[in-house]
């Protein structure tokens, strides 16, 4: 029996971790399109505390719970869905309300747990496959033999890049903040890995690529990184932006760009349809997750936070300490 009532987090008011509460809410109805998980585990992502700050609201029909990516039990599926059933194992990229006991997912969004994989090890999926297989793959166009130089390479998002441009032949460079992230990069299969901190990137990708630089840039700094990203670019590269952590403006030089005949996109995921994420999810089906089954990849977990210490998780993302996921435990 689906109960009347769950227990999820809710953001009291626009501030720091401490802002997040849980509280009793209704459960979520299960659409005809939809299915419904019963949560056992949901990632903490960084759109998660922009949302908490009151800088990203949910997009409209999506709920004010935090949460855009859960693994657990479906619970109940939809009229007009046939591919899903009762007890499944499934993991989803949610819109929102991934921080609760239940929660609802557009089927085409959902994906099965992997083989072998905890649910824990499900929740740190979706955001960061989603992500980097429609910004990396797709709009980068990264192919066999090329190089891609990540952002952020020890992020949820850097170390899934990482490991899926090696995955698919790519070589991958990374910049981390600190030697024990940059270690962690080579661990998972970087060819360098260059703290940022001490070192500067186009330099460094310039040596190592005697000149030439890097075929796609998967960026999430902006600011003054954009001009930099140009000079590190190869002739036909490809520079993809996903965030802007030093912000959203920046003065460029557009010389490098017209001689090197360079791409420069950028994409968000939220709030785009169930039926482009459901291609997403489609491709990395017949993509990624053999490679999952088969035990190629697996994503690297930080911690985990019972659902009642939903701050606690929030605060550690803050630090920027962490190398990889942190996972929210609702059914332990």
């Amino acid at each position: 029996m689906i109960p009347e009532t769950m227990t999820a987090v809710a953001i009291a008011r626009p501030g720091g971790p401490e802002v997040l509460e849980a509280r009793t809410i209704a459960t979520p109805a299960c659409g005809p399109g939809d299915v419904l998980i019963a949560v056992a585990a949901a990632g903490v992502n960084r759109p998660d505390l922009l949302q908490r700050q009151g800088k990203y609201p949910p997009p409209p029909g999506a709920p004010d719970t935090p949460g855009l990516e859960v693994a657990g039990t479906i619970a109940a599926v939809g009229a007009q869905v046939d591919a899903w059933r009762v007890g499944d194992a499934a993991c989803a990229l949610v819109a929102g309300g991934g921080y609760a006991e239940y929660c609802r997912a557009p089927a085409p969004q959902c994906l099965p747990v992997p083989k072998g994989f905890s649910f824990v090890e499900a929740a740190a999926l979706p955001e960061a496959f989603f992500t980097v297989w429609t910004n990396v793959f797709d709009r980068g166009r990264l192919k066999w033999g090329e190089s891609l130089l990540v952002h952020g390479g020890a992020s949820g998002i850097g170390t899934t890049a990482i490991m899926l441009a090696r995955a698919f032949g790519a070589t991958a460079y990374a910049t981390a903040g600190t030697p024990e992230k940059c270690a962690a990069c080579e661990r998972l299969g970087a060819a360098r890995a260059i703290n940022y901190r001490e070192e500067d990137f186009v330099a460094v990708v310039r040596e190592a690529t005697a000149g030439r630089g890097v075929d796609v840039i998967l960026d999430m700094v902006g600011g003054d990184y954009v001009s930099r990203n140009l000079e590190a670019l190869a002739v036909e590269g490809r520079l993809v932006q996903i965030a802007f952590l030093r912000g959203a403006r920046a003065e460029v030089n557009l010389l490098p760009l017209m001689q090197k005949r360079i791409t420069f996109t950028g994409s968000t995921l939220r709030a785009r349809s169930v039926a482009e994420k459901g291609n997403i999810a489609a491709a990395l089906r017949a993509a990624v997750w053999p490679k999952l089954d088969a035990g190629e990849l697996r994503p690297v977990i930080q911690s985990t936070h019972p659902l009642s210490n939903a701050a606690d998780a929030h605060a550690e993302l803050e630090r920027g300490e962490h190398v990889g996921k942190i996972v929210l435990v609702v059914r332990p």
